[in-house]
């Protein structure tokens, strides 16, 4: 028997996360169809709030084996004893039967549950993986605490990293992590899981585009999003516009956001709705011309793949992941993040009829063939095995 244990510091249905509480759990719930045992220990971390859940009870999470440990921080720390004593219980019962191979594998970065989770492993010589899911960056180690997270690294981070094997999720990911140099044994690079809708029937080409440019950002509002950029670079397009927001954030943040519209004048052609679940979702990839991610960093970005998956054409900036997937594709543009850069490539974007009929025919077809749950869930199992019978 094998069980493969998921230790991430939040789980479904703790989507304010975004797109890693999304990947991860879809990545359980997938593994569920392969010769693997699965097993999920998580906080009943919900941003600033607690889940409503019954704490350290196994539960079945769309039939995932899932249990959720009470955390003693509101922050991104994820302080959880509970959940780490638990961590070391299930090594030691797996380590009290030679048939029963353990495989550990972390989501995250910088905070107490990814941090201790790895030191217990490696105390008790279990195979691990680490998913960084976009953490171990230049941009991350720069941006907010960056004093402590540069110590914390110093002392502790790196010593744990030595010899470990990385999940990235895309090859931008995988630099940036050996731009680092951290000596790590190897990093396996593969996809997000990603849930696709179902394929609707083939959309007209014929259709006459909006002559008010549809533009949806669909992310966690965020700095690293870069939309103060985004505004900036709308206030002076030579086009009619509209522009939706949809997602969550600090609301200090995005309070200062709308003042800045104001400031800038835009602020009636911006329609904040807050979150959306997953049919909203997709609805508005439908109804907008274009999915927009301006991010100064984004390790994947999920909204990309659900975009093409309906025909909507996207405008990423170069730091998005995905970014030289959209290029070789020619399923979108790529821009730099200034609002001169930005403001051209969506002029230009919009302007281009024939690459954007040319997307929204073919853009469904080639990411059901590129992220299909089977294929890419094959590339995980045989990374596991890798681990096991390796160590790589």
């Amino acid at each position: 028997m094998i069980t493969i244990l998921q230790i991430t510091p939040s789980y479904k249905p703790a989507y304010v996360y975004g797109g890693p509480t999304r990947s991860i759990s879809k990545l359980c719930e997938e593994l569920l169809n392969s010769k693997f045992q699965v097993r999920v220990l998580t906080t009943t971390a919900n941003g600033s709030n607690e889940l409503p859940v019954e704490t350290e009870k196994v539960l079945k999470v769309d039939k995932v084996d899932v249990q959720y440990f009470k955390r003693f921080t509101k922050d991104h720390t994820h302080f959880s004893p509970a959940l780490l004593w638990q961590l070391i219980k299930l090594i030691k019962a797996a380590k009290q039967q030679p048939a029963h191979k353990l495989l550990i594998h972390i989501h995250s970065w910088w905070n107490i549950v990814a941090l201790s989770a790895l030191f217990i492993s490696r105390c008790y010589h279990v195979p691990v993986v680490l998913s960084a899911r976009g953490m171990l960056t230049s941009y991350t180690f720069n941006n907010r605490n960056s004093f402590y997270k540069t110590l914390i690294h110093q002392h502790i981070g790196s010593k744990l990293l030595e010899n470990l094997a990385i999940h990235a999720t895309t090859t931008k990911e995988a630099s940036d992590i050996r731009s680092l140099r951290i000596k790590c044994k190897k990093i396996y690079i593969i996809p997000n899981m990603v849930n696709l809708p179902l394929l609707a029937n083939p959309i007209s080409i014929s259709a006459p585009f909006t002559t008010t440019l549809q533009l949806l950002f669909l992310s966690r509002i965020e700095e690293k999003k870069g939309l103060f950029c985004l505004f900036a670079a709308l206030s002076t397009l030579d086009l009619p516009w509209k522009l939706t927001i949809a997602g969550t954030g600090d609301i200090h943040y995005i309070l200062q956001l709308k003042k800045l519209t104001e400031v800038l004048n835009i602020h009636q052609q911006i329609n904040w709705l807050g979150e959306v679940n997953d049919k909203e979702k997709f609805g508005l990839y439908r109804q907008s011309d274009f999915l927009i991610l301006p991010s100064f960093n984004e390790n994947f970005a999920n909204v990309v793949i659900e975009s093409l998956a309906v025909g909507t054409p996207v405008i990423v900036s170069m730091e998005v992941g995905l970014a030289d997937y959209i290029a070789e594709n020619n399923m979108g543009w790529v821009t730099h993040t200034d609002p001169t850069s930005l403001k051209n490539c969506i002029q230009l974007a919009a302007l281009d009829h024939k690459k954007r009929a040319y997307i929204k025919k073919e853009a469904p077809r080639i990411i059901r063939k590129d992220y299909a749950p089977k294929a890419i869930l094959l590339n995980y199992i045989q990374m596991y095995e890798q681990i096991l019978n390796h160590g790589s």
